[in-house]
């Protein structure tokens, strides 16, 4: 295929497209990208949002991914549920709404899974084949790219490293599991153990900076930076499990390369990207050493990973 195809990124707060020249590589791919606020009043009008924002791209579209937020049902393309989605606490056909609206073919994918897709393809994991893509944010998401695909997986589940047990027993992860990754890297889960240490008498900056606001990536980092004790404890178990997680999904599925992302990812970049290229070198087996790098592509790679997904679809496009 060798017109553009549109690739959105639909997020809580925003949604982000880009009109994807198929032959181009990189952010050079991009001919014009596009955002709009992200509606709450319901699924029609989100839907209705992203045909808007798909057509101010190209007015007759010839092929869009999407990158959603929620679980997304691998065969349908319908999204089962999305609580960050007005609308979507019930399960909603995407793929088939879009396509009576848009009149083109729809692929749609869970956004974590997307945009790994977008930097494998487009960003720090071009030149391999195999590549684990993490996301440090307010939780913590991956994607998994073998032999230049993105996995899913029958439930629409590979690569979903936030649920790996890395302390069994340990702490309660948000989806109610005991001792998940996420629970120990995840920024909402370290906010929410910072207060609790603070409000037992260790002092942190993490406190001090946050107020009673929420304690965004650059807190973490002020409070790192600066030396707090509470900020180092957390970050550094949190970065070593992250690892540990990492190596056994290297000795599982040999990957060649580690891209790593997200709001705390790009934060502690060099910090995240230094610790884990040693612990595989330290934990790993049998000389496997897949390269870490940290992603590229910004707020791009959910668009672009989106219109490789539809590029990729496998249908008759033309």
């Amino acid at each position: 295929m060798t017109v553009p195809v549109v690739g959105v990124d639909l997020g809580g707060t925003k949604i982000f497209g880009a009109l994807v020249d198929p032959a181009g590589t990189g952010l050079g791919a991009v001919l014009e990208d596009a955002k709009s606020p992200t509606p709450t009043g319901g699924v029609d009008s989100i839907l209705d949002a992203v045909e808007a924002l798909v057509r101010r791209l190209d007015p007759a579209p010839t092929a869009v991914g999407i990158g959603t937020p929620g679980v997304v049902e691998p065969a349908t393309g319908r999204v089962l549920l999305a609580p960050n989605l007005s609308g979507f606490d019930r399960p909603v056909d995407v793929r088939r709404l879009l396509e009576e609206r848009l009149g083109c073919p729809v692929s749609v994918g869970n956004d974590v899974n997307v945009a790994a897709l977008g930097e494998a393809r487009a960003g720090a994991g071009v030149g391999y084949d195999d590549v684990l893509a993490v996301w440090l944010g307010t939780g913590l998401g991956a994607g998994l790219v073998l032999d230049g695909r993105l996995r899913i997986g029958p439930h629409g589940l590979a690569g979903e490293l936030g649920h790996a047990v890395v302390m069994p027993g340990g702490r309660r992860c948000g989806c109610g599991g005991l001792g998940h990754l996420e629970a120990y890297i995840g920024r909402r889960a370290l906010e929410a153990l910072a207060r609790e240490l603070h409000a037992a008498g260790r002092s942190t900056q993490l406190v001090e900076l946050a107020g009673d606001g929420p304690m965004k990536s650059k807190v973490f980092q002020a409070a790192y930076e600066a030396g707090d004790p509470v900020a180092r404890e957390l970050l550094d178990e949190g970065f070593l499990l992250l690892a540990v997680a990492v190596v056994n999904v290297a000795v599982t599925v040999d990957i060649g390369a580690v891209v790593v992302g997200g709001g705390l990812g790009e934060r502690f970049g060099d910090l995240v990207t230094e610790q884990l290229a040693s612990a595989l070198r330290t934990l790993g087996h049998a000389g496997i050493e897949p390269d870490v790098h940290k992603a590229v592509l910004g707020d791009h790679a959910g668009a672009l990973g989106a219109a490789r997904l539809a590029l990729e679809a496998g249908r008759d496009l033309g």
